[in-house]
């Protein structure tokens, strides 16, 4: 029974660990609409700054928040790691918001944890280096 969990343990991790591409990522957020989560930043939960938010990926870059009275315009784009310091399995989700109601901590290079139809978990090390989570869920 040890060596079944064990094997099922190891079948899984090698699984989960595909690359997600950055032209898997677009198709993916280009198609409906999105809602934040899970949004934590140097271990706390600020989730609920972004309740009632709709987010709308645009093929052309662009990227739409409503709540419907609050409407805000960012960018996002989708690559594969180009630096030094990064794994060359990494896929990096670029967001850019102004610096208005706390959008602006959403802008960051995030990493692609995770990608299905219905969700995608992003990740990325701080400075000091806490994880900060982002996860957004298909409405």
């Amino acid at each position: 029974m040890r060596k079944l969990m064990v094997a099922v343990l190891f079948a899984s991790l090698v699984f989960s660990c595909k690359k997600v591409s950055p032209k898997g990522v677009e198709k993916t957020v280009t198609e409906g609409s999105w809602k934040i989560t899970l949004f934590s930043e140097d271990g706390v939960n600020e989730t609920n700054d972004f309740t009632g938010y709709s987010f709308v990926f645009s093929k052309n870059g662009q990227v739409t928040a409503a709540n419907g009275t609050v409407t805000m315009n960012g960018t996002w784009s989708s690559s594969d790691s180009n630096s030094n310091d990064d794994s060359s399995n990494e896929t990096h989700f670029n967001l850019y918001f102004e610096a208005l109601n706390n959008f602006d901590e959403l802008a960051d290079d995030w990493h692609v944890v995770s990608l299905s139809s219905s969700k995608i978990e992003l990740e990325d090390e701080s400075g000091d280096g806490s994880i900060d989570l982002l996860t957004f869920e298909k409405i």
